[in-house]
């Protein structure tokens, strides 16, 4: 099983998302072929009512602890209610790395 899919089942077993996204931007930095170091998450769910941005974070970074102490040295949060992402129905586009090649 890859990084990629473990998160991504962790994060469908703890908030039940209307809309979950785990993207592998690996590539697009400096690191090895088929490397697990960056991830570009975006989850909507009803849990994230009423929360700020700081404390949906929170929830997602405690679910992805494990991850974030080994293998993935960079995630990017985008964290949603269902009636915000109605408005925007698309996460915005990371940023090209700016410390590497991007093999």
């Amino acid at each position: 099983m890859t990084i990629q899919s473990e998160m991504t089942t962790a994060l469908e077993e703890t908030f039940r998302p209307g809309a979950l996204s785990v993207e592998n931007e690996s590539h697009r930095h400096n690191v090895p072929v088929d490397s697990e170091t960056h991830f570009k998450v975006t989850l909507v769910s009803e849990r994230f009512i009423g929360q700020r941005s700081v404390k949906r974070h929170q929830s997602v970074y405690a679910v992805l602890a494990e991850w974030l102490a080994g293998p993935v040295h960079a995630l990017a949060l985008h964290t949603y209610t269902p009636e915000e992402w109605a408005q925007i129905d698309a996460a915005p586009d990371s940023p090209d790395c700016r410390g590497g090649t991007g093999k």
